[in-house]
């Protein structure tokens, strides 16, 4: 059994650096000048990140008074600036103010929590109640939203490419389960455990979304991101777990790279390895058993993949054989030698991952 005493908090963006990297260098300074600036306060970011994990950050307490089972959220506004978290504008049980990006932030926050209690029995996060902390309006027409290791940041967009980070419910979802991920699994973010670090944001963001409207898994649109793209942009979504690599083809932002099988793995030494591109893997292995299960997504292969994340034995540095292998030990665990099973190895085996 993996023990994961020594958390090691990672910076992760919802927008792939590739993307931004590409619009960087465009003609168009409406549209290259965001992205760099973007770029280089992720970079920034980062570097702050890496430094806090070394000194040592001081973990958040439940407030006093906080019930178990209930969630403590506080949303701040950067008002355009840098500094974190920034001016308090809605603390837990506030009503709604005017501010549209205020109360998408507070409402996804409020999504992911009851999501992981109510399907999961996970009290916030960590597992221990951990207060969810979320800046809006951060910077100036910044192309991003990320977790930091402590909080969730979200960009208002450029209005040419990308809209406001707080519209995709599923993107907020993401983002609060790589925290889910730091306080478990502690997934090295780095090639094909990195990938898998996405992989698992991914499938809970979307799974948040599809609890959130009550969806089947024959329903769900299966996309990551969607409402984020301005209307200019040829595309629906971030990502796709349905048809990876089929979420966008744009003369800006190019075609999403990502492959869905092992016969078109990417192997690059950009982007921590390739962890936002090749995700689409096993983001696709979880969509195929997922639907193969039918019903609610959330309930047996959600389930399954939680078991995996929470259990304690899938390693720091899991590739994805690993994971599928795990999963498929959940599943007989769980539910026995039955349809969960099958369709959890017949997902890996479509995608060319070898699961036992």
């Amino acid at each position: 059994m993996t023990t994961h005493g020594g958390l090691e908090p990672v910076f992760c963006t919802i927008v792939p650096p590739h993307v931004l990297d590409r619009l960087a260098r465009h003609d168009d300074p409406a549209l290259s000048g965001p992205a760099r600036r973007s770029l280089q306060r992720d970079a920034m970011e980062r570097t702050r990140r890496r430094l806090t994990t070394v000194i040592g950050a001081t973990a958040a307490a439940a407030p006093a008074g906080k019930q178990d089972g209930q969630p403590h959220r506080t949303i701040y506004d950067a008002h355009h600036g840098t500094d974190l978290p920034g001016t308090k504008v809605r603390g837990e049980g506030q009503q709604p103010g005017g501010d549209a990006t205020v109360n998408r932030a507070y409402s996804g926050l409020g999504a992911t929590f009851e999501l992981y209690l109510s399907v999961y029995g996970r009290d916030s996060i960590d597992g221990r109640g951990l207060p969810l902390d979320a800046t809006v309006h951060y910077d100036e027409k910044y192309d991003n939203a990320f977790w930091n290791g402590e909080q969730m940041v979200f960009g208002d967009g450029d209005g040419e490419i990308f809209l406001d980070f707080t519209i995709p419910v599923d993107v907020i979802g993401h983002e609060l389960t790589h925290g889910v991920t730091q306080h478990t699994a502690n997934l090295a973010y780095f090639g094909q455990s990195g990938a898998l670090n996405e992989s698992v944001s991914d499938v809970f963001g979307s799974l948040i979304k599809q609890y959130t409207l009550g969806q089947t898994a024959a329903e769900a649109d299966w996309l990551i991101g969607a409402g984020l793209l301005a209307p200019r942009v040829t595309g629906t979504a971030l990502r796709s777990m349905k048809a990876p690599g089929t979420a966008y083809d744009d003369d800006v932002l190019g075609k999403d790279p990502q492959p869905a099988t092992m016969d078109d793995y990417v192997h690059t030494g950009s982007d921590n390895g390739g962890v936002h591109i090749n995700s689409g893997i096993p983001n696709h292995a979880f969509y195929l058993a997922a639907t193969a299960l039918g019903g609610h997504a959330w309930e047996r292969a959600g389930q399954i993949w939680y078991d995996v994340l929470t259990g304690g034995e899938l390693r720091e540095d899991a590739d994805f054989a690993d994971f599928a292998r795990l999963t498929v030990k959940a599943a007989r665990e769980r539910y026995g030698a039955g349809d969960e099973v099958q369709a959890v190895k017949k997902g890996w085996e479509e995608v060319g991952v070898p699961a036992s």
